[in-house]
């Protein structure tokens, strides 16, 4: 059902993945194709928001933030994973892997190598200060509009 936290949060957390998406961009090797990295990870970070913003919102400013804070590792833990998954698979078609174990295993490798990519103080307060700002204003629309 559609609630103002859930399409607050949704909003929020869709404009927040594009963003870090394009400022992680240049932490790649130049000549990445990206293909429509930002667009998938928008629509990720869509779904994310309306899920957790929509489930966890609260009545009180700590609350708030706690459910902008878990939403925003939420939409950072699906976007590491799919794209990790979706490295793996281009990867595995190319007979880069000699088994399925390995592969599996590459999925973890590359969530670690995109991690320590995002490791960078523009990347880290951008999804921190969004997080919390995207919780405060789900719950003040839940308030709100109710």
């Amino acid at each position: 059902m559609p609630t103002a936290s859930r399409i607050i949060g949704a909003i929020f957390f869709a404009a927040l993945s594009w963003y870090v998406s394009e400022l992680f961009k240049p932490q790649m090797p130049p000549g990445t194709n990206f293909g429509r990295f930002s667009e998938y990870n928008a629509a990720i970070g869509l779904i994310c928001g309306w899920v957790f913003m929509g489930l966890r919102y609260g009545n009180n400013t700590s609350s708030a933030v706690g459910a902008g804070l878990s939403a925003m590792f939420a939409t950072l833990f699906w976007v590491m994973l799919l794209n990790s998954i979706t490295q793996m698979i281009k990867l595995s078609i190319r007979k880069r892997y000699d088994d399925p174990v390995e592969a599996i295993v590459g999925v973890f490798e590359m969530a670690l190598k995109f991690g320590k990519m995002l490791l960078t103080t523009e990347i880290i307060a951008t999804m921190l200060i969004t997080g919390i700002v995207a919780g405060l204003v789900a719950g003040w629309g839940s308030r709100r509009w109710g």
